[in-house]
């Protein structure tokens, strides 16, 4: 548990903590699914210490972490400082059971949790913050979708409190979301169907986020967020596994994931049913597989040309 945070005075000192779990955890491979690319305004490595700029349903806030042989210090700062530390220990894993999932059997597996002990399932408790960057990343390259989360919150956030790192910028919450004007969604390559899909998100975010009272995911929290209309099941898996911490929401539909997991555990490609015959062993632990994958550092193997991204902003 965190110790108790210091309120910061007027000079804007951070509140402080330190999380100690009661296991190893590995913050930069649990938080790296919130990164959304290497240019992400809301996301930064500096040296030892990660940076998140985050939107808390209190206000803007920034949040530093840095892992020391006391435990995991955190600071952070602006209006949101009090809701982001007491989010950081379900953010780093707390609540996330690991015990259950039995990979003796996969050599693959059993080497990946060997060598990642600390691999955590992040649960930040924020439905929008992840659902609006799961819908700009829909049937459209990591490239292009990244292109566009840069280019939005950099225009339509604003800077994150406290002595950030230079560039780091608070997305949008959902008021902020629903005014940027059509044109800007354009000029940043997301197509009418996206952005009016943010759109229905944002105009029921109380509802959304109600479903963090549901649990980590599972049927009920995806039925409420299919219910709206541009929310499909590959979506719904990708805001669940950030949002609620879900560990058994497998990404179906995405276009590289089945080839990543049939390649490192059969040693060939799979489609979206192949990829869920072969995690059906670990159901319960599903998501909990495929981030061993995804962390292991495993790629399958590169075969003909890249696909052509298609660049309509100018148009």
């Amino acid at each position: 548990m965190p110790d108790p945070a210091l309120t910061p005075d007027e000079a804007g000192a951070p509140i402080e903590t330190t999380y100690r779990p009661s296991e190893h955890v590995d913050v930069r491979a649990t938080l790296r699914p919130l990164s959304r690319g290497s240019g992400d305004p809301a996301f930064r490595v500096v040296g030892g210490a990660l940076w998140r700029a985050v939107r808390a349903p209190t206000g803007p806030a920034t949040l530093r972490l840095e892992s020391t042989t006391d435990g995991i210090r955190a600071h952070a700062w602006g209006p949101g400082a009090d809701w982001v530390v007491e989010a950081v220990p379900e953010m780093l894993g707390r609540g996330d059971d690991w015990s259950g999932l039995d990979v003796a059997d996969n050599a693959f597996l059993r080497d990946a949790r060997h060598r990642l002990p600390g691999l955590r399932l992040t649960r930040t408790n924020q439905v929008v913050q992840m659902l609006v960057p799961a819908v700009l990343e829909q049937k459209v390259t990591s490239r292009e979708a990244w292109r566009a989360w840069r280019d939005l919150v950099r225009r339509h956030g604003e800077p994150a409190p406290g002595p950030a790192p230079d560039g780091l910028v608070v997305p949008p919450d959902a008021a902020g979301w629903r005014r940027i004007p059509s044109w800007e969604w354009h000029r940043a390559g997301v197509g009418p169907q996206r952005s009016d899909t943010v759109m229905r998100v944002c105009a029921v975010a109380p509802s959304l986020e109600r479903t963090l009272a549901l649990g980590r995911g599972g049927p009920e929290v995806e039925r409420r967020l299919r219910s709206i209309p541009g929310i499909g099941v590959w979506t719904a898996a990708e805001t669940m596994q950030r949002a609620h911490g879900d560990a058994d929401s497998p990404s179906v539909g995405d276009y590289h994931l089945p080839a990543l997991v049939g390649w490192a555990l059969i040693g060939r490609p799979v489609d979206d049913d192949g990829m869920l015959e072969l995690l059906e062993p670990w159901r319960g632990h599903r998501e909990r597989v495929m981030r061993l994958i995804s962390a292991s550092g495993f790629s399958k193997p590169k075969f003909g040309p890249r696909m052509t991204i298609q660049d309509h902003r100018f148009h």
